[in-house]
């Protein structure tokens, strides 16, 4: 037999062994117990006092109704819509969050920068070519190239001029209303941004209606020998 100060280290590492094991399974339970406890405790308010679980889902669903209601129902400041779209192109529709219109706006503005470009370097070419036919150097004929490949015009000199002119006052003619067109189309973007910002506020539920039904109309004065007359139209009914 072995007395009890003949163990030995085996033993005495087993025995610490399981201490420590147990230990470890006393703190999980611990842990476990203390985070079920922890969802199973209603919510509480500032003082402490637990809330009704039904009460709480209620705030929850009303915040996030009214978040989403807020969004449907934003109304832009008119004026803020204005000076956007001054400052920037499309900047007011952007803030009006009618985003389908900017294809629209910088549309307009890609056409009109296209013509004003085109327009433009057609009269440049034709004013160069319209002065070099008109002076007497024989070295300047840029307009040769406004001509086809190989076409002479001795002799009709004095028509081409015309046409050189022609073509020169055309373009630039062209030239001038494409800037219109691009001053208009930028004008445009920023009414466009106001007065969609300032209908935004308009009411156009169904409580606005006009009405035409028939009715019955009493006409004169009542006395005691007479009374009053009917007389029979239609009556407009306007509800807002």
């Amino acid at each position: 037999m072995l007395c009890p100060g003949s163990l030995s280290a085996q033993n005495v590492s087993d025995t610490l062994r399981a201490d420590t094991a147990i230990v470890k399974a006393e703190k999980l339970a611990t842990q476990v117990a203390d985070s079920l406890k922890q969802e199973s405790e209603p919510w509480r308010d500032e003082m402490g006092i637990p809330l009704d679980t039904s009460i709480v889902d209620s705030l929850l669903k009303n915040g996030i109704s009214e978040t989403r209601r807020n969004k449907r129902n934003f109304l832009p400041d008119p004026i803020r819509s204005m000076w956007l779209g001054l400052v920037f192109p499309g900047g007011g529709q952007i803030y009006n969050r009618k985003f389908w219109k900017l294809p629209i706006i910088y549309g307009g503005f890609l056409g009109c920068t296209y013509a004003l470009t085109w327009n433009n370097q057609m009269l440049r070419d034709y004013s160069q070519a319209y002065l070099d036919i008109m002076d007497d150097d024989p070295n300047t004929k840029s307009y040769e190239n406004m001509l086809p490949l190989g076409y002479d015009i001795t002799g009709k000199e004095e028509r081409f001029k015309t046409i050189f002119k022609n073509k020169k006052d055309h373009f630039r003619k062209y030239r001038d209303m494409s800037i219109f067109a691009f001053v208009g189309v930028y004008l445009i973007s920023v009414i466009d941004a106001y007065v969609d910002a300032e209908l935004s506020s308009f009411d156009i539920s169904r409580d606005l209606s006009i009405r035409l039904e028939p009715a019955i109309i009493q006409t004169g004065v009542p006395t005691m020998r007479r009374q009053r007359q009917n007389s029979y139209g239609l009556s407009c009914n306007v509800r807002f």
